[in-house]
């Protein structure tokens, strides 16, 4: 097995001792780890402290930059919509996972895979109800201050 993925789930074992879930990330450049993570939510109940998010912040701060683009993310399960939709933004590339999404389901931890259901759905047909409100005049526009700013 890949040494990198090794790691990963070496990360996600240590932490379902410690009461956290299976998952581990290892953000590799250049065939060495820049960072690592694994679930927090059971320390710090943070919604977002899944393994590859921390693993990308841990980079970005270490490296400070925002983009990663030549990096390779290996992580322990599939990731969920926010992990992935953090990888799309930051650049990250490629990942290797090594349990799916319906892997993680049959072991009761499902909601990814809802997730990705939902957001396949059009707005008006997803469980959390989305209103648009961008209609409504405003004082200051920040997305055409955005647009004037970075036209010059």
């Amino acid at each position: 097995m890949d040494p990198f993925m090794q790691r990963a789930i070496k990360l996600a074992v240590k932490n379902v001792k410690e009461g956290g879930q299976p998952f581990g990330a290892v953000l590799v450049k250049d065939g060495e780890i820049i960072s690592e993570g694994v679930n927090e939510l059971h320390l710090h109940y943070d919604v977002s402290g899944h393994a590859e998010m921390l693993a990308i912040r841990r980079a970005q701060k270490k490296l400070q930059t925002a983009d990663l683009h030549d990096y390779v993310m290996y992580a322990s399960g599939e990731p969920c919509p926010m992990c992935l939709t953090a990888m799309y933004q930051i650049g990250i590339k490629k990942v290797y996972f090594w349990a799916s999404i319906e892997d993680a389901e049959k072991v009761g931890l499902g909601k990814s895979k809802v997730i990705y259901e939902e957001l396949s759905k059009n707005r008006e047909d997803r469980s959390i109800e989305m209103i648009y409100l961008s209609e409504e005049e405003i004082e200051e526009n920040p997305l055409k201050m955005w647009e004037k700013k970075n036209r010059s």
